[in-house]
């Protein structure tokens, strides 16, 4: 039985012009993206042939453009990494199924009653107006993913909205809007979380996740987050000031743009773009001074890249904007300045450090001239100590007739 399963499977990757020895690069190539051994690679391969079943999952949307669901969806031609997605039973998923209405609705229910399955969300929970921000089929999207990461083995935030609200939670943030973890902490929800940053999300990045939990904790959730390659981040949630600990895939975070960015070079050597359209953008120069924030974003956007590996940002020539971070929008604006705006207060909005610098500068300047004016006219101010005529070693050369 279990060898007509394996040659089902090679049926399918035939069918879709895979060869079963792409199939084993790619097992590599996930191998290695994990931080396992050559010796791993059959592991990968078996846990993807046991993925085969059809694992039900749900792919449920908050607050957000769609994009991650873009990004999954911009695959041209058949490969291993699409093949992989398309083995999860995705019952529902919003964009591009072609249930609608009370059928899918139901495909939520059911899944979620027989339990066993996947929870991937894109987008922030939408907590407004005590969770009507965002309505689905008159359902509080709040209850929808509660309901649904109860009942589910694991959570997959995908895209830094479902990480910690994204752009969406951007001050003044009026939704309401945090992410995944976060909000599935304050209602006291144990679920396994696993985050994948950026903006959006990379789908390599799905498929590596995936395989990480076929090969680990199917069978036992508590195992993902316990025998995982995962790092922790704890940070103050923006809207409720509460300690949350994100989980991230190792391999997603383990290293800076910086640290893979392929204009480095030009870094280290003091070549900068200082100006879009100029000569030292047309040779590639580093686009730290136009405002560049990878030496500050964990991700490996320049090994994994988007589009079937072909590009990246700093590769289309736009300096890294930081989506990848945490709060990304309110900390990294303005995009294309070296410094970050500061928030100061819903009245005043956002203000750059270099104009509260000159402004407490220049403050700073006339409050010393005032309190000069002040003094004087109060004849607090004498002519002061003798002023020198010339300095010491100028006055002993003099005095000895100067040089000789």
């Amino acid at each position: 039985m279990a060898q007509e399963a394996h040659g089902a499977f090679y049926d399918l990757l035939a069918v879709r012009g895979v060869s079963r020895r792409d199939f084993i690069k790619y097992c590599s190539y996930l191998a290695a993206t994990m931080g396992l051994t050559e010796a791993a690679v059959p592991q990968v391969a078996a846990a993807l042939e046991k993925g085969a079943k059809l694992k039900p999952a749900l792919w449920l949307n908050g607050g957000g453009c769609t994009g991650c669901t873009e990004s999954m969806a911009q695959v041209e031609t058949p490969d291993v990494a699409t093949i992989v997605l398309e083995l999860l039973s995705l019952n529902y998923f919003e964009t591009i199924m072609a249930a609608a209405g009370e059928q899918a609705e139901k495909n939520i229910a059911d899944t979620i009653e027989k339990g066993n399955f996947l929870l991937i969300y894109e987008g922030s929970v939408m907590t407004g107006e005590d969770g009507n921000t965002l309505l689905v089929n008159m359902h509080k999207g709040t209850d929808i993913l509660k309901e649904a990461a109860s009942a589910a083995q694991a959570v997959i935030s995908v895209g830094a909205c479902a990480v910690d609200g994204g752009w969406v939670a951007a001050h003044p943030n009026p939704a309401g809007a945090m992410g995944v973890q976060a909000f599935l902490a304050q209602e006291g929800i144990a679920t396994p979380v696993v985050n994948l940053p950026c903006c959006p999300m990379n789908p390599e990045w799905v498929v590596t996740t995936l395989v990480q939990w076929l090969i680990v904790a199917e069978d036992d959730p508590a195992t993902f987050l316990a025998t995982a390659p995962l790092v922790q981040k704890t940070y103050s949630d923006y809207l409720t000031g509460a300690k949350v600990t994100l989980n991230y895939p190792a391999y997603v975070v383990d290293s800076t743009i910086h640290d893979n960015c392929p204009r480095r070079g030009h870094f280290e050597n003091g070549n900068f773009v200082s100006e879009f359209g100029s000569e030292e953008e047309a040779l590639g120069y580093c686009l730290y001074k136009v405002g560049c924030k990878g030496p500050q974003t964990f991700t490996q956007c320049p090994v994994t890249r988007w589009n079937r590996s072909v590009s990246w940002c700093v590769n289309s020539g736009g300096p890294c904007i930081g989506c990848g971070g945490l709060n990304w929008v309110d900390n990294n604006a303005p995009f294309f300045k070296r410094l970050s705006s500061m928030q100061m207060g819903g009245t005043i909005g956002n203000i750059q450090p270099s104009t509260v610098g000159a402004v407490v500068g220049g403050v700073a300047a006339a409050a010393l001239v005032a309190h000069g004016l002040g003094m004087k006219a109060a004849g607090r101010t004498g002519d002061g100590p003798p002023m020198e005529q010339a300095k010491a070693y100028d006055r002993k050369r003099m005095k000895k007739g100067g040089d000789k």
